[in-house]
């Protein structure tokens, strides 16, 4: 929040001699709150709730009303942090965060498929190396 603009070490564990999957997939969530904090919360009226105060009045309770399930994801929407209420939590079978990212890695492992690069991207990328490559020998 006070102007960095990289985060280092995700999945690292040990000071970076160790990595694991699952705390990548944890971190990925916490970077990704992060940047979605950055961002901003966008301030309207529907965000601020006019609508909803005049409907329920001043000093009753909102939690249930739509305009704060609506808003409640605005500052972030996690993976695999779990924010359900405890009872929810325990009749969902108390998976913890680790569990919950090892389910993650488990899918991404088995299921995603990485698509090819475009022959533009690919002859960009390879003119980089190339250039890089020349400069190089011309010092050497």
């Amino acid at each position: 929040l006070a102007g960095a603009n990289t985060l280092y070490g995700a999945g690292m564990l040990e000071l970076g001699v160790t990595f694991s999957f699952e705390q990548l997939v944890i971190d990925n969530d916490i970077i990704s709150m992060i940047k979605k904090a950055m961002d901003g919360i966008p301030v309207n009226d529907y965000t601020l709730a006019v609508d909803a105060i005049k409907e329920v009045g001043v000093g009753n309770d909102f939690i249930g009303h739509m305009t704060t399930m609506d808003n409640m994801d605005l500052p972030s929407d996690p993976l695999v942090i779990n924010r359900d209420m405890i009872g929810d939590w325990r009749a969902a079978g108390c998976k913890n965060l680790a569990d919950a990212a090892h389910d993650v890695v488990e899918d991404v492992l088995k299921n995603h498929t990485v698509e090819p690069l475009t022959p533009e991207v690919d002859a960009a990328m390879k003119a980089i190396v190339k250039k890089a490559d020349e400069e190089f020998l011309k010092e050497a």
